[in-house]
Formats: C-alpha cells, sequence, structure tokens
C-alpha cells in the first residue's frame, strides 16, 4: 500500500521507510533519470546514497560538492520523501535570491525533478521583509514623489490595501519585490520595508504583503525556500515572538538543507545584528511620556532622552567613514563608556518603574508591551557594547537618520543551542565548505561539535573546457581598456565580476565614457532574476556583479567567459575589521582564506555543463601575485597563462 501523506514510493506497515527509501533513490538515479535523459553522475549517486545516513541518523554531514555534481537533484528528493514521512516540511536555506531563483524558476531544478519523476511538489517561497512592499511608506511617497517606478508601483497595489470601507474584501498576495521588476535596488528601499518600520501598530499591518505572504508559506507540505538571513532571523525571534503571543516566522521544520552552507556564519551574525536608530528611542519614550505615568518616571525618561542625544552626537563626531561602504567605524572611547553605563543604569530604573506604572492600569496593556519590548531591546544592546570583545559596532547614516549598528563577533555558542542541537538531519551543500578536505574551520565558527563529512570531486574536464588567463594591474584606466578588449573578442556572453559596488560603479562610469557596442547590465537597476534572464537572452551583452560570485547558473553560450576583475579580499568594513583584530595572523585568517573561497566560486560560475567551453581572466596587482601565487596554484582548476 501507499502511505497517505504522498510518498512516491510504497512502504507496508512492517516495511522499514529507510529502506525503500534506499531502494527509491537507487530506481531514481540508475533507471528513472537516464530514461528521461538526464546524464546521472557517479559523483551524484555518491552523495545521495552519502546524504541517506545524515537523514536515517538525523545528524549534521557536510556535503563538499564540486560544480556539475548534480547536487540539488540529490538533496531535494531527500528532502521532499523525508518532508512527506514526518508530516512537516522541509527547510531549504539558499545563500541569497539569486539561488532560490535557481530553484523555483520556471524549468528551474524543482519543475525538472516534478517532471522526471512524475510528482507535484508543494514549495513555497519565505522571503526577508525587506523583499516587500511597505503599504504605508508607499502611501506616502506617492503623493510627492516624480518618480515613474513607484507612481507604477503603487498602481499595482490590489485596492483591498487601501480600503478602509466596511465592505467583506478578499485578500490576495502582493507586494514581493519581484513582481515589481522595472524598480531599481536603490528606489525599492525607498519604498520596502525597514527595520525602522513599527510593524505592530501600523494601520496596514493585517493587509500587508509581508503578512499575506507569511500566511500563504506558513501551510508548504512539502518545501518551504528562504533565505540564510531569513532562516536566521526566525532562530533569533522564535521564542520572542511567542512570548508576545505571535507565530515564530517559519513552522517547524523536519530537516534544513543549507544551501552554499559556507555563507552561513555571516547571516548568522546580521540575524544577531541590533540596530540603534538616532530617533527611535525618543520617539517611544514620547509616547510613554503622553501616557499617565508618575513624575518619577517622568525624570528618567527626560534623563535618558539627553543621554541619548549625546551619545549620539559624540558617535557622529568622531565616526571614521570607511571606503567604498555606507559603515563608519566607531571608537568607543572610555568617555563614551561611561556615558553609556550611565545610560544603561537609567533604562534598568527605567523598566522598574514601568512595572510600578503598569500596576496603576493607566496605560494600555498593547502599548505598554511595545514600550516594554523596545526598552528591554536597548537595555540588550547596552549590555553588549559594555562587555569587551563581545560586539562589533558600526555607524550608518543617510539624509534621514542616524543609525547605531552592533553585531556579535562570534555566534556559535547560541547557533550550537538554538540549531545543531536539535533532533534532525541538517546538509551542508556548497562546492566550498573545507580546506584542503578539513571541515573543523566552518564547523568550529558554527558551534557544530559533531559532524559527518565528504568531498566529490566536479566531473567537468576543466583542461579541456577551460582557459584561464591571469593579469597584472598596473593602471585603473588601462586595465578598463584591456577588459574591454577581451569582452569585445568575446562578442559579449561575459559575467565581470566585481569585488565591491565601488569598483563596480568605476568601470561604469568609464564604460560609460566609451559607448560599448555590447548591451551592459548591471547588477541593482533592475530585480535580480529579471537582469539575470535578460542577460541569458540576449548573447552578445554583458552582466556586471559585485554579488554574483555564487548561486549564477547561465549553461551554454550566453556564458562564455568570466572575468574577474580583482581578487575579492574582504571588505575593510567593520565586521571584517573586528575578525582581523582577534587573529594572530590576519592575513592567513582571515582575508587570504575568504579571497581564496569568493575566487574559486567566481570560476564556478563557468563551466555548467560537460558541453560549457569558456575563458576566466583573473586580474591582480603584482604584490599580490607574488604574494599569493602558491595559494593561488592550490585552487585553481587550470593552470594559469600569464599576459
Amino acid at each position: 500500500m501507499t502511505n497517505s501523506n504522498g510518498l512516491p514510493f510504497q512502504v507496508a506497515k512492517t516495511e522499514n521507510f529507510f529502506d525503500k527509501l534506499g531502494d527509491y533513490v537507487g530506481d531514481v538515479f540508475y533507471d528513472v533519470l537516464p530514461e528521461q535523459g538526464y546524464e546521472v553522475r557517479d559523483e551524484q549517486i555518491y552523495m545521495a546514497f552519502q546524504l541517506e545516513k545524515a537523514f536515517k541518523d538525523r545528524s549534521t554531514v557536510f556535503a563538499e560538492a564540486g560544480v556539475g555534481t548534480g547536487k540539488t537533484f540529490a538533496y531535494l528528493i531527500y528532502a521532499i520523501c523525508y518532508a512527506r514521512y514526518k508530516g512537516k516540511p522541509a527547510i531549504i536555506s539558499c545563500a541569497d535570491e539569486t539561488l532560490i531563483e535557481q530553484l523555483v524558476k520556471r524549468n528551474g531544478d524543482i519543475e525538472k525533478l516534478e517532471k522526471a519523476l512524475g510528482i507535484t511538489v508543494d514549495v513555497r517561497l519565505a522571503k526577508a521583509r525587506e523583499n516587500y512592499i511597505c503599504a504605508r511608506k508607499l502611501d506616502e511617497l506617492v503623493d510627492e514623489t516624480e518618480d515613474e517606478a513607484i507612481v507604477r508601483v503603487h498602481d499595482a497595489i490590489p485596492e483591498f490595501v487601501y480600503d478602509n470601507s466596511a465592505v467583506k474584501k478578499v485578500f490576495e498576495r502582493y507586494g514581493d519585490r519581484k513582481e515589481y521588476p522595472w524598480v531599481s535596488d536603490e528606489t525599492w528601499e525607498k519604498i520596502a520595508w525597514d527595520p525602522l518600520q513599527q510593524c505592530s501598530t501600523c494601520e496596514f499591518r493585517h493587509r500587508s504583503g509581508q503578512t499575506l505572504n507569511r500566511e500563504y508559506y506558513r501551510h508548504a507540505k512539502d518545501l518551504i525556500i528562504c533565505s540564510h538571513d531569513f532562516y536566521m532571523e526566525h532562530i533569533w525571534t522564535k521564542d520572542s515572538r511567542k512570548r508576545e503571543g505571535q507565530i515564530p516566522l517559519l513552522p517547524e521544520a523536519c530537516t534544513v538543507i543549507f544551501d552554499e552552507g559556507h555563507l552561513l556564519e555571516f547571516s548568522a551574525q546580521k540575524g544577531l545584528t541590533y540596530r540603534f536608530n538616532s530617533e527611535t528611542l525618543q520617539n517611544v519614550l514620547t509616547g510613554y511620556m503622553g501616557q499617565d505615568v508618575r513624575e518619577e518616571s517622568l525624570y528618567i525618561i527626560e534623563d535618558i532622552i539627553t543621554l541619548h542625544e549625546d551619545w549620539f552626537y559624540s558617535l557622529g563626531q568622531s565616526a571614521i567613514a570607511v571606503t567604498g561602504s555606507n559603515r563608519k567605524e566607531v571608537d568607543l572611547t572610555s568617555e563614551m563608556r561611561r556615558l553609556v553605563s550611565t545610560l544603561f543604569e537609567k533604562v534598568e530604573k527605567l523598566l522598574d518603574q514601568l512595572v510600578f506604572d503598569a500596576e496603576m492600569f493607566t496605560i494600555d496593556e498593547y502599548h505598554l508591551r511595545i514600550i516594554e519590548e523596545y526598552l528591554e531591546f536597548y537595555h540588550h544592546g547596552l549590555s553588549i557594547i559594555l562587555k569587551d570583545n563581545e560586539g562589533i559596532f558600526w555607524l550608518e547614516e543617510n539624509k534621514a537618520s542616524t543609525t547605531l549598528v552592533l553585531m556579535p563577533r562570534l555566534v556559535e555558542d547560541v547557533l550550537k543551542n538554538e540549531v545543531f542541537s536539535k533532533d534532525i538531519p541538517i546538509v551542508f551543500s556548497s562546492a566550498t565548505l573545507s580546506q584542503g578536505g578539513d571541515f573543523s574551520y566552518l564547523a568550529k565558527s558554527l558551534g557544530i561539535e559533531s559532524y559527518q563529512s565528504f568531498s566529490v570531486e566536479s566531473p567537468f574536464d576543466y583542461e579541456e573546457q577551460m582557459k584561464l588567463f591571469g593579469h597584472i594591474e598596473y593602471d585603473t584606466d588601462e586595465k578598463w581598456t584591456k577588459v574591454e578588449k577581451q569582452i569585445l573578442q568575446n562578442n559579449g556572453s561575459t559575467l565581470v565580476l566585481f569585488s565591491n559596488v565601488a569598483e563596480m560603479n568605476h568601470f561604469r562610469s568609464w564604460a560609460n565614457s566609451r559607448s560599448l557596442p555590447v548591451e551592459i547590465f548591471y547588477e541593482g537597476d533592475q530585480e535580480i532574476s529579471e537582469i539575470i534572464k535578460e542577460f541569458q537572452n540576449r548573447k552578445e551583452s554583458i552582466l556586471c556583479a559585485y554579488h554574483l560570485w555564487e548561486g549564477l547558473d547561465i549553461p551554454g553560450e550566453a556564458l562564455s567567459q568570466v572575468i574577474i576583475t580583482s581578487l575579492p579580499f574582504p571588505p575593510k568594513d567593520p565586521v571584517f575589521q573586528a575578525k582581523r583584530k582577534h587573529a594572530v595572523d590576519p592575513d592567513r585568517e582571515v582575508d587570504t582564506p575568504y579571497m581564496l573561497l569568493r575566487l574559486r566560486q567566481g570560476i564556478g560560475r563557468l563551466i555548467r555543463t560537460r558541453e560549457d567551453q569558456g575563458v576566466i581572466h583573473i586580474w591582480m596587482k603584482e604584490s599580490e601575485e607574488n604574494k599569493y601565487r602558491k595559494e593561488l596554484m592550490g585552487v585553481l582548476p587550470v593552470e594559469i597563462n600569464w599576459e
């Protein structure tokens, strides 16, 4: 008999699920997929049966699989079958939206698997809040803007969102970034959710795009796909959301698969980040003062507001700008620490007073909870600042406001308790998880004490399929001229990877003065999946990007050349500066591993099938070539030819 939960194979009551699963996986890879015209590789089959042990033991496994292994099909089959067996969805956490798109796009991996296996997969996307329209921001902006892109978005919003009548309405999902591909990243920030929004008190709360989409994906039967950032936000907020009577961002899962899992640590740090906007505390406390509170509380509030203003003034005066970033480095001087210590004590005292004020029943309970929640958040953030070597701090400034950002330096203890202590199978999948076959560096940084691991090489013949050229940069304009020549010689079909947005914008300014006879797509000008689709459909074009070092999958003639304009070292921003500060040898422990890993990922964008052919160009400074020659030789798939 077939299980009622829709397994694609039969399991009798007397039979073991994993025995039948193993038989089914064997049938799929040895018979079904080849009959459907898929080229099944030994490396893919090996990976599939290695994953079986992790699911059977409910353990953590590092599955390092080279480009072209077909790792996605392997983990999808296990995730779908295990979800149906357990009656809970599997979560697939991806590095970013580009990877998510590869899975769910038309004729993407999930659709291909559905057709090959003759099944229908219930897959739903769970996106981070900044991927949705903020109805309130949009409504406030549309009457004062001349930006046609914003007006078009407003016109596309369903009528029920701004309809305050008592007429019964039918709500539908809307507001996803992907629905408005014409909007640039810069414009999107003006109309999307941001951390300064007070969603709990917003009049559009139950009609917002993120609320309606969240209600939809929570009911997925098979797969929920999200980004690492969103998964980590779920982990850090689930307990507080439960305390406040809210549902966690994600439902309970039977298994979690981290695709491009080597990027999880930074997402974990981001998920634990505290953001203190210069105006938010004052707004919260002003609302508190408007309630019927005791005089003693009012005096404390006035002291806190004054101290807070003094603190942010000092931060603004002493912060140092970081080139190529909107982050400013902050030096927490002894004087500033004394100010923060006093502020900490005042907020602690106000939290105590809040208990007495609440007992007078003069403050609305809902309003009281909002005030208390923010003060506890603020108080805990101050406690991190007062501890040595626990936090990373920086300042972000724009025309409207100033924000102090606090990020934990280490996250392994929290991850160990909140993620890896759960009795479920967890899979890390990537082409770059180890350092020379050693997975201990990644395991330690994530707080993973017990794990299984394996590595399988790429099945591609790189010697036959790829040529790799190295170039020394002596002058930037001269480099751009040679990059232009490389692009034209290849008739476009080129991905140009930059180390950061500043470098891409420098090339953009140079290219605009040259009027290159090929179409150039720049990351950020439109929604990213739309840009990739246009580049893929226009053979003689160029895609310029600084985020697409991993996840981009464009086989065939559409992408036959990758130009890496500089070695991708980590930025000199406060996060990596903190890592360097606490390393014995910063170059060896922080900069070089990051650069080599990112370089391997960038090179992996070129050859996606056995039929692909192409060229890689890597640019670097002469000093870098002298310093890192040995390390580069150790990670490059073919010998480098210097020009």
